[in-house]
Formats: structure tokens, sequence, C-alpha cells
């Protein structure tokens, strides 16, 4: 399969635009489309996928163009489209992806089921379409979707495959990748249809063929083997299921256990950000404290504190007069009062207005309080000085604790911008709690796995409980079947297809371990060339791929510039072979043939550094047939200078608007 063109119609932020990718004329095999984050490279890439599985791995589902769905009136409708150009083998087809729009009365775009075609010209040219009842197997038939995330992958793919590769698990992708890209799904197909422990395969179709009305035994035989092998199919599906529990569980468990490695040192951060919280509420609740005490003294001292200044004055103009003996003990200004009102003093002088007796008893009122004026003088200096005092007092006292306040305050801004730091490098999260959670999550992943061991043993026993009492019996109704010429026929039929089912899993495993070998070699080769660096790869029965530096036998934990090399060797490895298949000679060539296919990738080289963007540009125009690629601008320059003698179409994304892009 190559890809010839792709044209979008109202797609997301693609009006009416058309890319047409380079085939491999005058070797160039390389298409670059260049546009920088937000301009729609994703979008455009994912446009292939919903274009052959009417499917997309963008959040929104809604594909209409914003723009053309506002200016959509209620009642009016708008149509999606994608148009894909491909040629497979001899054959060139054209896809046909729609989906219709329309706005109801309530302003609200809805969306139709999509509607696939598929038009196909043969060899002779002459053009058909296919049955829109066969168009899903049709592209089924050219690129399984099973296997398409091989040939359109981006960072999501290539961050869950990382994640397999580092974490070590069983890489059922891999495998799966394997046996439909290099030719051992055929294989593989005429196993399961021999299947001896299926009822509705060939020699389970046998098992139920035999004939007992010569010997009641062979019913009652042939109805045990058949239970037998019914619990055994069971228990084999229960098995496949623990299996990938246990898989999942075990992937779970290394994830979270290389996660909480993570925490070690958040702990202890969580520790000190605890301690810091705690003194911090100490510091703020003695500040509190030493604020109410200021309060409190001001209130109880701020009118002496005030006055002082007025008592002082007043003291200082008392000590500046002499007021001893202007007094006359036991009178009362009551009794001058009195004495002049009548006119006359006590002693029999006249005290007429203006004369110098009155004037003399007048001014004596001044100095003859209620209680005598020395003894008012000295009570009003007592009072005046412990109010002058206090007022002293206050002020030392509120200079202290405001001085004591002022340190908490720069106690206060340290310890803040202390927990500040400490809680950035928590991302402001409570680890220990993070750290109580994955351990739970841990411990129950450890649970799963030992129950299902523990369930595995006990299902693994009945198992062999159960073939130990078909083969008895299968045994038996042999013997008896042999005397019957009916049954004996079925016997030798069924002899026969285990001989065929035996033969071709004795093909299958050799033709499995060759290709792993070959596969292994292979990415290997093309490792060395992305990542250099002394490492090599191995891939186990399982498929699960391991990292090794050269001359030393342990593993290595793989980073992520290493994973993601490590996948570009694998991807590139299985498009190496299966082209490499197509041009053998020896007598395998038909069994493991295979059809050419693109490699599309969304921004590929932005997790690798300027010397591996090199080395992978030089590399993926050589191993497939046709690399298409959405890059960054900056990435794109690179390509350009590394891989340009392969490239035979150059595009570029215009933003015009945040609903607008069009391909120049």
């Amino acid at each position: 399969m190559l890809l010839e063109s792709i044209t979008l119609e109202n797609f997301r932020q693609f009006r009416n635009e058309s890319i047409e990718f380079a085939q491999g004329e005058n070797g160039k095999n390389v298409t670059i489309i260049i546009g920088e984050n937000g301009t729609g490279k994703t979008t455009f890439a994912q446009a292939f996928f919903w274009c052959m599985y009417g499917e997309t791995k963008l959040s929104d589902k809604n594909m209409l163009n914003k723009m053309v769905a506002a200016d959509l009136r209620p009642g009016q409708e708008s149509i999606v489209k994608v148009t894909l150009k491909l040629r497979h083998g001899d054959v060139s087809y054209t896809l046909f992806r729609e989906q219709r729009y329309r706005k109801d009365s309530l302003n609200r775009i809805k969306g139709d089921n999509t509607v696939f075609d598929i038009a196909f010209k043969d060899a002779n040219g002459v053009t058909e379409y296919v049955k829109k009842t066969q168009c899903e197997s049709e592209v089924e038939a050219i690129l399984p979707k099973e296997l398409s995330s091989y040939f359109f992958f981006d960072g999501e793919r290539i961050e869950k495959m990382s994640k397999d590769i580092s974490a070590g698990t069983r890489a059922t992708d891999f495998a799966e990748a394997v046996k439909g890209l290099l030719g051992l799904n055929a294989i593989n197909n005429a196993i399961k249809h021999f299947n001896p422990r299926s009822s509705i395969c060939v020699i389970g179709s046998y098992e139920g063929s035999y004939d007992s009305h010569s010997n009641s035994k062979i019913e009652e035989y042939t109805k045990t083997i058949e239970k037998s092998k019914a619990e055994i199919e069971m228990i084999d599906a229960r098995l496949d299921e623990l299996k990938s529990q246990i898989e999942l569980a075990r992937t779970r468990q290394t994830e979270k256990t290389e996660e909480i490695k993570q925490y070690t040192e958040g702990e202890k951060l969580q520790h000190q950000k605890e301690k810091l919280v705690q003194k911090i509420s100490g510091v703020k609740e003695s500040r509190a404290n030493a604020v109410k005490e200021v309060c409190k003294a001001f209130n109880k001292g701020m009118s002496s504190f005030f006055s002082a200044m007025l008592i002082l004055d007043s003291l200082k103009l008392l000590s500046e007069k002499d007021f001893a003996g202007k007094d006359i003990p036991y009178i009362h200004t009551k009794t001058i009062e009195y004495l002049l009102k009548q006119g006359v003093c006590i002693c029999g002088t006249r005290l007429d207005e203006g004369s110098i007796p009155y004037t003399n008893l007048q001014e004596l009122i001044a100095f003859l309080p209620p209680q005598s004026i020395s003894t008012s003088l000295s009570d009003f200096n007592k009072e005046a000085k412990r109010r002058a005092n206090e007022g002293l007092d206050l002020h030392n006292n509120i200079s202290d604790k405001l001085a004591v306040i002022s340190h908490q305050d720069e106690e206060l801004v340290e310890l803040q911008e202390e927990l500040h730091t400490i809680e950035g490098k928590l991302s402001g999260g409570n680890v220990r709690g993070k750290v109580r959670a994955i351990n739970s999550e841990i411990q129950l992943c450890a649970e799963t796995i030992r129950d299902g061991e523990t369930e595995r043993e006990s299902l693994f026993r009945n198992r062999c409980r159960f073939e130990l009492e078909a083969e008895r019996a299968d045994t038996e109704r042999r013997n008896l079947s042999l005397l019957d010429d009916k049954n004996k026929k079925i016997e030798i039929y069924k002899a026969y297809a285990e001989r065929i089912y035996e033969e071709l899993l004795e093909v299958y495993t050799k033709s499995e371990a060759e290709i792993r070998t070959k596969l292994e070699t292979t990415i290997n080769e093309i490792f060395k060339q992305i990542y250099e660096g002394g490492l090599s790869l191995t891939i186990d029965e399982k498929y699960r791929i391991s990292v090794y530096v050269n001359e030393y036998d342990g593993f290595v934990e793989t980073s992520t510039a290493q994973s993601i090399a490590v996948i570009f060797a694998f991807i590139t490895g299985i498009i190496k072979m299966a082209r490499d298949n197509r041009k053998a000679t020896d007598e395998n060539a038909n069994l493991l043939s295979s059809e050419p296919y693109p490699l599309v990738m969304d921004a590929p080289l932005s997790t690798f550094d300027k010397r591996r963007i090199q080395t992978v540009c030089k590399t993926l125009p050589n191993i497939a047939e046709q690399v298409i690629i959405f890059i960054k601008d900056i990435d794109g320059e690179l390509a350009e200078e590394y891989m340009g003698d392969k490239i035979g179409r150059r595009h570029e994304f215009d933003k015009k608007n945040d609903f607008e892009t069009v391909v120049i």
C-alpha cells in the first residue's frame, strides 16, 4: 500500500486542502509536512485513520470546521469529507468517507453516521465500486486496523511501546505485528482451523462424527472426551484471562515501583514540610499573642501616654510656683464667699467691694479648695508622676513587643520561603498520601498476581486431570472404533488431521523462531545506526525487548531516547523484513510475502538530539518505501538538511486563525 494523495474538506481546521505524496520516483520517497504546534499536524495525520476506519484519537469527535458550523442556519447542513488515493498491489483505490452535519432549531450541531465508499481501478484501467457492505473488510484486507498503528503512529503510541520496553513486559502488540506483517497469520489461522481443543474445528468435528450404534461404549467415551475437552477449553480461556491479568498486574506493579522511587526524597521533603507548617503555625500563634499584648497594653496606658507631655508641663509649672502657706487650714471657700456676701469680716472689718480687705479675701479663694492647696498639689504630683511613668512604661513595653513581632515577621517570611521551595519540589501535593496510594496499588497488584498464580496452579492440575481422562477415553474409543468400518474411517481421517495440525505447529514454531532471530538481527543493525553507544537488543520468545551493553551481561535500564530508538528500530525492522521478503526467491517467499507500506509519523524527531536526528533521517528513507513526516519548523530544517535528496514532496501549514489552516 502506497499513498498517492489525500484531500480534506471541512475536516476540522482544513476547509479544502490536498496533499500529494512522494512515491519513490527518481529515488525520492519522502514527503515532509512542516508546521508549528497548533497548526493542525496531528489533525491532518488523524485524517488518514478517520478515512480508513472512521475513527480518530482526537478528543473532540465533531469533525466539522468551526467556521462552517458557525455559518450554518437552523435546518442547514454541511459535509465533512476525506478522500484518500492509494495503490495496493496492481490496484489503484480511492477511499471516500464523509459525514453530514446539520444545525437544529436550538443551534446544536449534530452529525450523522459516516458514509464509506471505495472505488478501485484494476490493472486494465476498469473502474468499479466495492459493495458498501464489503468496504470495511476491503480496508482490513489492505491494512488491518490492529496493525495500522505501526504505520500511522504518534507520540501516544511511542509512549505506550516505550513503557512496554522499559517494563520488560510481554509485548503482545509486537508479536501480533510480526505475525501480521511477516506472513505468519496464514499458518496461524490454519492451526486454529485444525485446533483439536475446539469442537467447531476440523479435529473437533470428527470427534462428533463417531457412530455409537455399533457399540454404546463409543458414545460413552465420546461424551467423556467432549466433556473433558469442554472443560479444558474453559480452563484455557480462564488461563488466558489470568495470564493477561497477571501480566497487566506485573506491568502496573513495575510502573508503580518505579514511580514510588521518585517519592523517596519526597517523603523526606514531606516530613520537612510538616515540621515547617507546624513551626509556622507556632510562630503565627506567638505573634498573635504578642499583638494582643500590645493592644491590651495600649488600651490600658494610652490615656497616660497621650497626656504625658501635658502632665510633664504641669509638673514643671507647679515646680516653679511656691504655694506653701498660701492656704489657711480649715477655712473653706464657702466661708470666704459668705463673709464677702455679708460685707463684714469675723474681725469686724468692713468688706466693701474694691477695698483692700475685700480684694485680699477674694484672692484667698484661689488657694482654698475643698481641701487645702498643698494637699491637692501633693496628690496631683503623685498621680501625675505615676501617669507619666505609665506612659514611659507603655512606650518601652510596646517597643519591646513590636521588636519581637518584627523578628517573628522576619522568621515567618523565611519559613514561608522555605515552605514554598519545598512545595515547589513536591508540586504542591501530599507526597505521603501519594506514597500510601501507590503502595496500596502495589499491594493490590501483588495480591492479584498471587491469587492469579494460585488459581493457575489449580487450573493446571484440573487440566491435566481432564487431559488424562480424555486420553484414556480416546484410547478406548480408538480400540473399539477399529472394529467398525465407518468409525475406522473417521479414526483415520482424524489421525490425518492431527498429523497436519502437528506439521503446521512445527512449521509455525520453526518459522516464528527464524523470523524472530532475523528480526532481532535486523533491529540491532538499525538500532546501531540510530543509537550509537555499544548497546544491543534481544527479543525473547514472548517478544520482550531487552537492552544490553556489549561485553556486559547485565540488563540495562532504558532511557526515553533509547526506548524510542528501539521502537524506531523495531518498526523499521519489520518494514525492512517485509520489503526484503517481497524480493526473496527461495521456497518460503510466497509464505512470507508482503505488500509495501508507508510510514506516516507525527513529530517523530522531537525526542532526539541533533546527532540522532541525522541518523534517523538517513536511515528511514532507505528502509521504508514511502515516508511521510509531519514535523515542526526547527526539526523540518534538520530533516531537509539530512535527507534532502530523498524528499520528493514538501508542504507547509499556514495557520490563518484558530479555525483555519491552509497548505502551501
